[in-house]
């Protein structure tokens, strides 16, 4: 790693991490959109994680997302557990477009899980949280017969307000902006970059180069080897 790059995160104090799938595919999660990617194999995807989908074959819904994304072996890789020290020292906050669970186990202190996490499950009756390990064995609530689901951000389901204001919160504040994993094409994740301030560097780390429409520092590498190197 260049020292330069070192010298960035020891002296932020605000860093603001935006994270994707890239950062958990090292872990053995499949991401989306890549050529072996979670979307690749099956045509209506989309149509599968939907709240259209849960409301009218929740049979359908509950076969698919307990197939496809839950990974409960998976285990935080060298990215996660580098970011989650960072958030340890109240240097940094991660938002993240994953649902995988895994930057808490890492015990990622401040975290805003965008789009939710696949391990937050409750009835849809009566609202009550239910063990995940639960919902795997069956979809229905013990107590009222009620059907369960993850607490994710569906296609065709607004988000979690409280989730984007504080997302919009720490990008306000942030004085070093890293993007990992992803390559902010989704909206309205993407759309975060316009909450910090203009002055503020941004760096991608990403084997791909991106365009994201605003100053970028790209550092064309592997993350792995990056957070590996990154001193902490």
């Amino acid at each position: 790693m260049e020292a330069r790059l070192q010298s960035e995160f020891d002296q932020a104090q605000h860093i603001v991490f935006l994270t994707g799938a890239g950062v958990s595919t090292p872990s053995g999660i499949p991401d989306y959109r890549s050529k072996n990617g979670l979307y690749t194999g099956h045509r209506n995807a989309e149509y599968y994680l939907s709240h259209a989908c849960l409301v009218q074959e929740p049979e359908t819904f509950y076969d698919y997302v307990k197939q496809n994304l839950y990974h409960p072996d998976a285990q935080p890789n060298v990215i996660h557990t580098k970011q989650a020290a960072l958030t340890q020292q109240n240097r940094a906050t991660v938002i993240t477009q994953n649902i995988d669970n895994l930057y808490r186990v890492a015990k990622c202190a401040h975290l805003v899980e965008f789009h939710g996490n696949m391990y937050k499950v409750y009835c849809q009756v009566c609202g009550q949280t239910v063990d995940w390990h639960e919902y795997l064995k069956d979809p229905h609530h013990d107590a009222d017969g009620g059907w369960l689901r993850p607490d994710v951000v569906l296609y065709d389901e607004g988000l979690n307000q409280l989730n984007v204001q504080r997302a919009v919160g720490a990008m306000a504040a942030a004085d070093l902006v890293v993007v990992v994993g992803t390559s902010m094409r989704v909206y309205p994740f993407a759309g975060l970059l316009n909450y910090r301030n203009p002055q503020v560097p941004v760096v991608v780390i990403n084997q791909e180069k991106l365009d994201l429409g605003v100053p970028i520092e790209m550092v064309q590498e592997d993350a792995t080897k990056f957070f590996t190197e990154l001193k902490v």
